[in-house]
Order: C-alpha cells, then structure tokens, then sequence
C-alpha cells in the first residue's frame, strides 16, 4: 500500500497543546489548505460545500497505543472508541467549513489540525450521507465535556518527555 501526501494543511496552531479537539470546539479557527499544484483539477466543484471532510496524517502523534485516556475523560478507554491520535495508522478525519477555493488553496476555518500537517484526501460533506440521528455515543453518554482543546498527552516522547 502507497499513501502520499496530497498537500498540506495550514492553521495557526504550532503545537498540539492548546489545538480544539474537534472542529466543533474551533469556531474561528481560520486555515488554509494547500493542494499539490498536479491536484488542482480535482477541485472543479467543490466550493458549492459548506463543509468538507480533510483526512490527513497526524505526523506528531505519539506511538501507537492500544489504551488511552481521551480528552473527554479520566478514564483509559480502548484507542478505538476515542478519537484519540495515538493509533496504528495515524490518519485524521476533520469536517472543516469551507469559505472558498483560489486555485489550489482552499480558505476553511474551524480548524482543528497543527500547521503543516500532510494532507491525505479530501471528500465533500453531505448532510444526507454524512448525519445520523443516533441515539448511543458509548461512553461519551456518561462523562460531561471536560477539556475542548488539546495538552500534551498524545505528543510524540521526543517532544514532551515520554507520554505513555
């Protein structure tokens, strides 16, 4: 298997302490998304999307962890009942707003992803496709919202000591 970036990413945020943890949380976070120039043409008809899906590569996560305590909780959770960065393939799924496309950069705002983060894919959002009306979030039913932006827990060991 072969995944190559396809662009990148651009925020204000320079570190992962301090980032929303989801765009929800990112409201007027402002970003732009560079598309590699040989990319541009995939673009055509895309700025009719109010929001967009970004599926990058979270390339200053820590290390693969099969237990996590996630950013809603104080609880150790299963990495794959979180949204948590610390996974076996780092891949980001992010649903930003978009504001516009000026030949291969796409102005978005709530931005929930470190400046210069490798861009994988993009897919247009679809309300008719893309929302459920569910009824259990696991978890997530029990715990109040403690934290709305990120700390240092799920950084790589060479930038903040070992975080396992």
């Amino acid at each position: 298997m072969e995944i190559q970036p396809i662009g990148t990413i651009h925020s204000s945020f320079r570190e992962a302490r301090g980032v929303p943890i989801q765009p929800v949380f990112a409201r007027g976070a402002d970003g732009t998304v560079e598309v590699l120039p040989e990319y541009e043409e995939a673009l055509a008809d895309l700025e009719g999307f109010e929001r967009i899906w970004l599926l990058c590569w979270f390339d200053r996560a820590s290390a693969f962890r099969e237990k996590v305590t996630p950013y809603l909780d104080d609880t150790t959770r299963g990495l794959f009942a979180t949204r948590a960065p610390a996974r076996p393939n780092p891949i980001g799924l992010s649903c930003v707003r978009l504001l516009g496309i000026e030949a291969n950069r796409l102005r978005v705002t709530e931005v929930d992803v470190l400046d210069g983060t490798p861009l994988l894919d993009i897919k247009p959002y679809v309300q008719q496709f893309d929302c459920f009306d569910v009824k259990h979030n696991g978890w997530l039913d029990t715990v109040e919202r403690r934290r709305i932006r990120s700390d240092s827990r799920f950084l790589r060991n060479t930038e903040q000591g070992d975080t396992r």
